[in-house]
């Protein structure tokens, strides 16, 4: 479908399922070189990059473990600025090296919050694998060792990324009509 209507807005296919794939696959591959006899802590950031852990983990070659917390700060199609922690991280992270799995960095509010907390509890190593990133709406400085794919500051959804809860199971990204 290269159109879409979600709730109360039209959406254009930005992104084919084709084009994610092969950036995720190539993400994949990055991570499995650099941790080349190691066991990576994987953190999945629930709800949107649910579909990219899914795809990436099935192209990473390691012994490791992947697990889920959910942090919220958007509210309808803009970030709120403020981090609510939902679901809290209840294993040792002493001495992992942790992959946080985020679906979009825009902001990097939410990222800054997420690494600070992680910070805490003392792992050995921490790096974000985002599947999108918004370089031109970054607010804090992050280090963002692996993207799959920079993009420009559209509204989007699919592949996981949502409006106001919906939208999240098309496998193509797309991204909003300017009315």
């Amino acid at each position: 479908m290269d159109t879409i209507k979600v709730l109360d807005k039209k959406f254009t296919k930005f992104l084919s399922e084709e084009e994610i794939l092969a950036q995720v696959k190539r993400v994949a591959g990055e991570i499995n070189r650099d941790y080349k006899g190691k066991n990576p802590l994987f953190l999945c950031v629930l709800n949107g990059s649910f579909m990219f852990a899914s795809d990436l983990m099935k192209e990473i070659d390691l012994d490791c473990s992947i697990h889920f917390v959910k942090l919220a700060s958007y509210e309808g199609v803009v970030s709120t600025g403020k981090v609510r922690e939902v679901i809290g991280i209840n294993q040792s992270l002493k001495a992992r090296d942790v992959i946080v799995i985020e679906d979009i960095v825009d902001t990097g509010v939410t990222m800054e919050h997420m690494l600070e907390t992680l910070g805490t509890r003392e792992p050995n190593s921490i790096q974000v694998c985002t599947l999108l990133c918004k370089p031109g709406k970054m607010k804090v400085k992050l280090d963002l060792k692996y993207v799959a794919m920079n993009i420009p500051d559209d509204f989007i959804v699919g592949y996981g990324l949502d409006y106001d809860g919906y939208g999240r199971n098309y496998r193509d990204i797309y991204k909003v009509c300017q009315d």
